[in-house]
């Protein structure tokens, strides 16, 4: 699956999130979506096929990996499941909306395997900030590791 783009979206007045036609088709219409706290202040929205790629993922991290413990800790002990109505909308759940710190506008982008849900004003910021350091960002993601 590859999940792209910027959508730009508004919740309404009981955290209802509309996805965008395009990204329901690259999900496959899904019934169900897992909201889950991800890092820098947003969520992460995955499909079921993909939480249980992460979680295999993590499977691999022995039980006595301190940080790895957390991290299930948080992440899954957080993680909710939505469903998806006929007419394409999701509940954002409010313990993670203010998590998130979401308001009326948001951002939802396709992160390759998972979408994330940003406060606007939150990813206007982060993208300012960061946009300036995409050139090398960029070269050290490419760059293999362990040389």
């Amino acid at each position: 699956m590859l999940l792209t783009g910027t959508h730009r979206r508004a919740l309404d007045d009981k955290k209802r999130l509309t996805l965008p036609k395009k990204v329901r088709e690259v999900l496959g219409e899904p019934v169900v979506l897992y909201i889950a706290p991800g890092p820098d202040k947003c969520l992460w929205v995955h499909t079921e096929r993909e939480l249980e790629r992460l979680a295999s993922r993590l499977d691999e991290r022995p039980a006595t990996d301190s940080e790895a413990r957390v991290f299930r800790r948080l992440y899954f002990g957080q993680t909710e499941l939505v469903e998806v109505d006929k007419a394409g909308r999701i509940l954002v759940p409010e313990r993670l909306a203010h998590l998130a710190g979401l308001t009326g506008e948001v951002v939802l982008l396709g992160v390759r395997d998972h979408l994330e849900l940003w406060d606007a004003g939150h990813w206007d910021r982060y993208r300012s900030e960061n946009e300036p350091r995409f050139d090398s960002v960029a070269q050290e993601a490419f760059e293999p590791k362990g040389l």
